[in-house]
């Protein structure tokens, strides 16, 4: 028979107390998805819904709200007390805060990897993605579905597990933590033979891992840290930079914020191992979507020529120069931290000043720092020689010429970053 996720768990301690089955059986028969579910805020079984879609179930959980289509009104009305779910043809680092703000996150493209659902799934929040039957009209501010035509403004609800896509405000019911979750998962403890790390960006991310029983970060991606709101526009300024001496002077204004979270992260996981990952994505990702920004160059230009015309033509020059036919081969993780070492020469300094600080408060951070996209003996030895100048360094291959334009492509109208 159907039960809820609970009742599993339930049922399966009962079992072994009253001795009809042992522990290994017990963890045999709940699934580790149903734990899941018992982690997220879900639909009460008992509500009448009212179905819209469905779209892939991204990140578990579910959510209700009233549907906003952009992110900077996602984060005006969140601060005004109100649940937003921020629904969107798919999102980009751009829509880092307005993910923040809401409730859950809503796209009609993407796949289970996509930037919508890692980065949901990193907060905890319910998302579902590649709602393909969700025609998205941002000007207009609505989409239809199943006929129907739904507005910004309008309530909505999305459960994550299911993918489900629900009209109207729905009850939600929270997740039941009881003794017998504990217990199981304690008989767990006792039987598995692997090590549990987790993944987290964040000192809350972080202290909530460690109270799950994690025994250490496998994974600290730092360039989910860059995706701030605030740190956005600063990351933008270090990419456009056209000089050393202007990067540098970006990266430090980025150094004090890195050191803050790395802090966090350590002090909460304190006396258990940290891996930290370097920034390792494509650097176009920082910046706004191609095919976006050029719709805005084209009707600023209607309108004659302005300031705002420049920087955005500017910007958009550097964002077609930095695209690449396949950016997960290309200039990134380690390629960019040899090309540009003042980068990784920053987040290492933020690091260790990190851990020194928690070493003088009696805290014993373990901190472990990860080279992304190491190929080559070679790449590994240039990152450890402090202040060898790197543009000038042998790679498998070729050899690099010291002018990073002609190093993506032989063209040197390209940015220096």
């Amino acid at each position: 028979g159907k039960r809820t996720a609970a009742a599993a768990v339930r049922i399966a301690v009962d079992l072994v107390k009253e001795g009809l089955i042992s522990r290994d059986e017990a963890l045999l028969r709940v699934e580790p998805a149903q734990l899941e579910k018992l982690l997220h805020r879900g639909i009460d079984p008992k509500a009448k819904l009212d179905f819209l879609g469905k779209g892939l179930p991204a990140s578990p959980g579910a959510a209700t709200g009233t549907v906003i289509f952009d992110s900077n009104e996602a984060e005006q009305v969140a601060k005004n007390g109100a649940k937003v779910i921020l629904v969107r043809p798919e999102t980009t680092p751009d829509d880092i805060h307005g993910m923040v703000a809401s409730q859950g996150i809503l796209t009609s493209r993407g796949g289970m990897t996509c930037h919508a659902a890692i980065v949901a799934r990193g907060m905890g929040k319910p998302c579902i993605v590649g709602a393909e039957s969700l025609r998205i009209d941002l000007n207009r501010k609505q989409f239809e579905v199943a006929g129907r035509t739904i507005s910004q403004g309008e309530v909505i609800s999305i459960d994550g597990a299911s993918g489900q896509i629900i009209f109207g405000e729905v009850p939600l019911v929270d997740p039941e933590l009881g003794g017998e979750f504990a217990e199981l998962l304690g008989w767990a403890d006792q039987t598995r033979k692997m090590g549990v790390w987790a993944n987290a960006d964040t000192p809350e991310d972080a202290a909530k891992a460690r109270e799950f029983g994690a025994q250490g970060i496998g994974l600290v991606r730092t360039e989910h840290m860059f995706m701030a709101q605030d740190r956005l526009p600063v990351v933008q300024e270090m990419i456009l930079a056209q000089a050393e001496d202007e990067r540098r002077a970006a990266l430090a204004k980025l150094l004090p914020m890195q050191q803050g979270d790395f802090y966090g992260i350590l002090k909460a996981m304190e006396g258990l191992p940290v891996i930290i990952r370097l920034l390792d994505p494509p650097l176009h990702e920082f910046l706004p979507d191609e095919e976006e920004l050029a719709i805005e160059v084209a009707l600023l230009r209607q309108k004659g020529t302005s300031r705002e015309l420049v920087e955005k033509e500017s910007l958009l020059k550097v964002v077609r120069q930095l695209a690449e036919f396949n950016p997960m081969l290309g200039f990134r993780g380690v390629r960019l931290g040899i090309v540009y070492p003042e980068i990784y020469e920053m987040q290492a300094r933020a690091i260790f000043q990190a851990a020194v600080q928690l070493k003088n408060e009696g805290v014993k951070a373990l901190p472990k720092v990860m080279i992304p996209l190491i190929s080559d003996p070679n790449e590994m030895s240039i990152m450890r020689e402090p202040g060898r100048d790197r543009r000038r360094v042998l790679v498998p291959g070729r050899r690099l010429s010291g002018d990073p334009a002609l190093e993506r492509g032989g063209r040197r109208d390209r940015p220096a970053c």
